[in-house]
């Protein structure tokens, strides 16, 4: 499951949008120039002793794109594909995502270019503590909270909080969120992403007198977002038609069984050849006649060459930067509905902010508060998109941005420039 190769980098579709929002909002070159500028670029090397006692150098980055409306926060990802314009790219939309939610953070991310399938679990404890070693000197609660992201999860983020820890000399659990229950992470957290998912699907429905019952629903990536999100879906009546990760697609039109493909995942790694479901490709996926098409793989999905082919009515993008400005403007054209990444998946920083105030309480909320606070966080967000979408007659992408730029430029002119 790759992108399409003639897709844009990342990095272009962050400042293509952002350039958007600008000028829809009569900024000078001075503030667009501010606001897509990092703050702050870290690359470091990773070096790796390997099982066999060879040793090998990986290359790492963490980026704090803004950090006006609160520390940075934003996932690190382990991917081959990582390098410095995608987390640049991740830590804007990271800034956007936190105020269009109106969360007191900015917009970090970080990655190591390696592919984890290669190394063995030893060698990628290694990695982790050495790039958290690496990257210490801009990291804490109250500058820089990384947190999950592609092939990282909880354990790393247990490594990487234990790592900072031994170097400040006492536990500080706020230093990541995304942690095990045991040393201080929050319940909800693993599903955070995929709740907030299906709560602006609801509110999109909702809005037009309809619910998720009966519904028909792809789901593009059975990862972590994808496999929990379809869970959410299923449980609300909802009917997934179809589901792919790295390795394949398949597809059952009478709906398959989730609880079952989570089995079939844990026994042999992958959604391919599971029991009574069809093989299709990625880009068949794509194209279904489906009522929800919900992309949580990767950047770059839906481009000018896909975008035509899809039927579905909604879009949710569970995924950062799944869809390009070209295949943005086809699908509006198309009447296709797109949720846009900086609202559609920030359950998951919503509840890593629950997660980091717990953590600098040293108290910790029960699931259904977590639960109720996240789904009023993302209603609000929703509808206050939904409304600047309808007063300016913007699609919901460009309304998200608006706001989320408007308010870090407003806190921007309210901080002033130092000295």
């Amino acid at each position: 499951m790759t992108a399409t190769t003639s897709a844009p980098s990342p990095i272009v579709t962050a400042r293509k949008q952002l350039a958007d929002a600008v000028a829809h909002l009569g900024y000078d070159e001075g503030l667009h120039k501010y606001l897509l500028t990092p703050r702050r670029e870290l690359h470091v090397a990773v070096p790796l002793k390997r099982d066999d006692g060879s040793l090998e150098v990986l290359g790492g980055y963490r980026v704090q794109h803004n950090t006006d409306r609160g520390p940075a926060k934003g996932g690190i990802r382990f991917s081959e594909h990582v390098d410095i314009d995608e987390v640049r790219a991740l830590a804007m939309w990271m800034s956007w995502k936190c105020a269009v939610a109106d969360i007191p953070f900015g917009g970090g991310k970080g990655g190591v270019t390696i592919d984890p399938r290669n190394y063995s679990p030893a060698e990628l404890e290694r990695v982790t503590r050495r790039y958290t070693a690496e990257i210490a000197p801009i990291i804490g609660p109250r500058h820089d909270i990384p947190a999950p992201d592609m092939n990282t999860g909880a354990q790393n983020m247990a490594w990487i909080m234990d790592t900072y820890s031994q170097l400040q000399g006492y536990s500080v659990p706020g230093v990541v969120t995304g942690k095990p229950l045991a040393v201080g992470g929050s319940l909800g957290r693993e599903t955070a992403t995929s709740a907030g998912v299906v709560h602006v699907t609801e509110s999109v429905l909702r809005d037009r007198d309809e619910t998720l019952a009966g519904k028909t629903v792809a789901v593009q990536g059975f990862g972590n977002v994808g496999s929990h999100a379809a869970a959410i879906f299923a449980a609300k009546g909802a009917r997934i038609t179809a589901v792919s990760d790295r390795y394949g697609a398949l597809r059952c039109d009478d709906g398959l069984d989730v609880t079952r493909l989570f089995a079939h995942m844990a026994a042999t790694g992958s959604v391919v050849d599971f029991e009574g479901a069809d093989a299709i490709s990625n880009e068949d996926l794509l194209a279904l006649d489906v009522d929800i098409l919900a992309p949580c793989a990767m950047e770059n999905v839906l481009t000018a060459q896909t975008a035509p082919t899809v039927k579905a009515r909604i879009v949710v993008e569970g995924a950062n930067g799944p869809t390009t400005p070209e295949a943005d403007a086809i699908l509006q054209r198309n009447g296709v509905t797109v949720i846009p990444d900086i609202l559609a998946n920030a359950g998951g920083v919503v509840v890593s902010y629950f997660e980091w105030v717990q953590a600098n309480q040293t108290y910790w909320w029960t699931a259904a508060e977590v639960a109720e606070r996240l789904e009023q966080k993302m209603l609000i967000a929703y509808g206050g998109v939904a409304e600047v979408a309808k007063r300016d007659g913007l699609a919901l992408r460009d309304a998200a941005l608006v706001i989320a730029v408007q308010r870090v430029a407003e806190a921007h002119r309210l901080r002033g420039v130092y000295p």
